[in-house]
Formats: C-alpha cells, sequence, structure tokens
C-alpha cells in the first residue's frame, strides 16, 4: 500500500518539480533580458537606441566598439565618467567595510552576552526596519548639515553603517554557533576580544561574505541619499553622474550605455570571488540540531 502511495506521488512530485523549473527559467529570462539588451545596446551608436530602444535584435552591421573606445578614450566625457567611478569605489569600499565591522559586533553582543533589556534593545533595532528611509530623509539631511558633513564621502557613508537589517542577519547567523566555543577560549585564557575576532569572526565568514555582496550592491547603486548630500559635480557617485548625462539640452547616450554596463564589472567580480559562501550564509540557521 505504501508503495503504490510512493508510486502514485511519484508523477506529482515530477510534475511540480517540471512547473517549478519552468517558473524560475521563466523569471531568470525576464530577469536577465534588460542586461542582455543593455549589453548589445552598449555596441550600437546611440543614435540607435534613441531610435529603437532596448532591443535583443543581432543586427551585426550596426555594433562595433566605438562605444567603449571613447569610453577609454580620455576625452574631458572619459575623465569624469572614470572619476565619479572612483568615488563609487571609494564610498562603497568604506561603507561595506564599515557596516560589516560595525553590524557584526553589535550582533555579537546580543547575541553572545546576557544583559538587562536585550530583547528590548533588540526589539527597537528591528523596529527601525519598518520605518521607510523617505520619512527619516528629512531628519538625516538635517544632521548631517548640523554635522558640517554636507558634500562629504563620511555625509553619504555615516548613516547606513549601522543597519537594522545587517545586524539582524549577524545575529540569525550567530545565534547557530555553540557558545560552548567562548567558554572554552575564556578557559584557555583567552581575551573577549579575542574570542571575537580570532575565534567566532573566522566562523562568520559565509555571513560576512553573503551581507558584503548585499551591501555592496546597496552602496554602489544607491542615488537618493548621495544625491542629497553630494552637491559638487567633482564628487558625484556613478549613478548620479550618468545620470546627469540625460539632460533637456543633449543625451550622452555613448557615454550612458557604455559606461553603464562598465559599471556592473565591480559587483560582478565581487559576486564571482564570493559566490560559494551565499548558499551557506543564507541559510545558516534554518536547520538546527
Amino acid at each position: 500500500m505504501a508503495k503504490q502511495k510512493t508510486m502514485a506521488a511519484t508523477p506529482q512530485r515530477r510534475i511540480g518539480t517540471i512547473l517549478g523549473t519552468g517558473f524560475f527559467l521563466i523569471l531568470s529570462l525576464i530577469i536577465v533580458f534588460p542586461v542582455f539588451a543593455g549589453l548589445l545596446a552598449s555596441f550600437r551608436p546611440g543614435t540607435q537606441l534613441i531610435r529603437r530602444g532596448l532591443s535583443i535584435d543581432l543586427d551585426f552591421s550596426t555594433m562595433n566598439l566605438n562605444n567603449y573606445t571613447y569610453l577609454f578614450s580620455g576625452n574631458a566625457d572619459s575623465q569624469k565618467y572614470f572619476m565619479w567611478y572612483k568615488n563609487s569605489l571609494i564610498i562603497t569600499v568604506l561603507s561595506v567595510a564599515l557596516t560589516l565591522i560595525i553590524c557584526y559586533f553589535v550582533a555579537y553582543g546580543l547575541t553572545m552576552y546576557d544583559f538587562k533589556f536585550k530583547n528590548l534593545l533588540f526589539t527597537i533595532v528591528l523596529a527601525t526596519m519598518m520605518v521607510p528611509f523617505e520619512i527619516l530623509m528629512l531628519p538625516l539631511y538635517k544632521e548631517i548639515i548640523a554635522l558640517k558633513l554636507i558634500d562629504t564621502y563620511t555625509g553619504v557613508i555615516i548613516i547606513g553603517v549601522c543597519s537594522a537589517s545587517t545586524i539582524f542577519f549577524f545575529k540569525q547567523y550567530l545565534s547557530g554557533l555553540p557558545k560552548d566555543l567562548l567558554d572554552a577560549a575564556r578557559i584557555d585564557g583567552c581575551s573577549e576580544y579575542g574570542i571575537s575576532v580570532r575565534i567566532i569572526l573566522p566562523l562568520a565568514k559565509p555571513a560576512f561574505a553573503s551581507m558584503g555582496i548585499l551591501c555592496a550592491m546597496g552602496s554602489w547603486n544607491a542615488i537618493l541619499w548621495p544625491l542629497l548630500v553630494l552637491k559638487g559635480a567633482e564628487k558625484f557617485t556613478l549613478p548620479i553622474g550618468l545620470n546627469t548625462l540625460l539632460t533637456p539640452y543633449g543625451n550622452n547616450y555613448d557615454v550612458l550605455i557604455a559606461g553603464s554596463m562598465f559599471g556592473i564589472l565591480p559587483i560582478l567580480v565581487i559576486f564571482l570571488i564570493f559566490n560559494r559562501y551565499i548558499i551557506d550564509g543564507m541559510t545558516a540557521g534554518a536547520v538546527k540540531g
């Protein structure tokens, strides 16, 4: 009887697998289409984009490397582009490094130690995730003005270095680690700082890799807050700089499309380097026993 139930369930499971695979395949194509269309557009003249828009039509007669040649030619547009590129790299690297370090130690304290009002404090941290950033923009902007951080990298970075979502992620990951490691390290004479850095931190590499990619993507693609803080064109990040290429007086699509595609490279490199840690980081704490 059990064998008949197993045999009956197998076709249903197979149909479910096929439907699920088909759904995610279609979803993947929808996600990949804009990137692929943008890549093809970067090999075409900007006038083609204005006339035909984004398409995946492989017309090799109109495709060339002129946009990328112009991008790396060293002219005024090229110099501005790579200035914005450098600004984005600096802000992203500093933002990710500070966010991961600060959020790790906050989550470590909330996870590994018991103290009064710990749960209340963590609840307050989680509650901040429910407040839309648009509501906080004005008070944060006034605070940045009061601190005289307008038009500085610090003004862009400082508001995101203690992210509630990153703290929550690290806490969930660290909750899956045995606290016996702390007791064993204390017996061996290791300091509290040494335990967090030399014992626990190496075990949290998957969490660091996963959150590093997410934080890097958020910082690299951010446009709203940097647009409020940064005033001078020499401080613009790449998304803001590329947006300035679209004006009522003329649109430099040649640099815009090629620059957008080249701007994907840093995040792609980070993903390829750390992708093997992503599944471990994202599934941490899913199974406990």
